[in-house]
């Protein structure tokens, strides 16, 4: 299935690149007006916000000007995030509180800012970006798998909050994914990593962007689910 075309609104953070702009990408091919929300311009949008999606005060504003220019925003997927490799021992408060404000808190900044309008049509979807390593840790990685962990925390009980409402809320669980994101001596690039996915390479971009779409536009019966494009790292 391809989808079916839509007028409604989607509002994607972390548009400008990787995941977020494959995203945007694919829903802009189904029919969707689209708005990215991101530090940096994303120019392949209807329209674009300059936002640091851990601000709520910044992210609400900017989800008003997108209901204002684009109209009622009937999808949000939250895609926003950043990686790093750190010993749990090196990890300053700094980071730990950035790694959360950024990933934990862009999902609950941007949710809060679509739900009103969403709960009052009763009708909406919420996707969220998570990771693999939030259901299988990894070495160095502690930091990133809590706020990933956390996400899928927050789309369990907002789905059980606001579905008999008819706002949908699910999320996507990547592996590793060939996106800029992942630099090239990444440990997540080596062969040897490879070889022990059964697809024998990372997902890209524009895979993951199809399971968004599918959760955005498609699985009207998916509520509280997470779809795991990681090339079988977890199966």
């Amino acid at each position: 299935m391809t989808g079916t075309p839509s007028a409604g609104t989607a509002v994607v953070t972390g548009a400008a690149s990787g995941i977020g702009a494959a995203a945007a990408a694919e829903l802009k091919r189904r029919g969707w007006s689209v708005a990215g929300l991101d530090l940096r311009p994303a120019p392949e949008c209807d329209y674009t916000a300059q936002v640091d999606v851990g601000d709520p005060d910044a992210v609400a504003a900017a989800v008003a000007q997108v209901q204002e220019r684009l109209g009622p925003v009937d999808c949000a997927v939250s895609v926003a995030g950043y990686y790093e490799m750190l010993p749990v021992s090196d990890i300053t408060e700094q980071q730990w509180t950035r790694m959360l404000r950024v990933h934990v808190g862009g999902l609950v900044n941007l949710s809060r800012a679509v739900l009103t309008g969403m709960l009052e049509r009763g009708t909406g979807s919420i996707v969220a970006v998570a990771s693999e390593l939030a259901v299988g840790g990894g070495s160095e990685d502690a930091h990133y798998a809590a706020a990933k962990g956390a996400i899928l925390g927050v789309v369990r009980s907002l789905s059980a909050e606001v579905a008999g409402r008819g706002v949908r809320v699910n999320a996507v669980a990547p592996g590793p994914t060939d996106t800029p994101l992942l630099a090239a001596d990444s440990p997540w690039r080596a062969p040897d990593y490879l070889r022990t996915l059964p697809l024998g390479r990372l997902v890209s971009a524009e895979e993951v962007a199809l399971c968004i779409a599918f959760l955005a536009d498609e699985a009207t019966f998916c509520v509280g689910e997470v779809l795991n494009p990681n090339a079988g790292a977890v199966i």
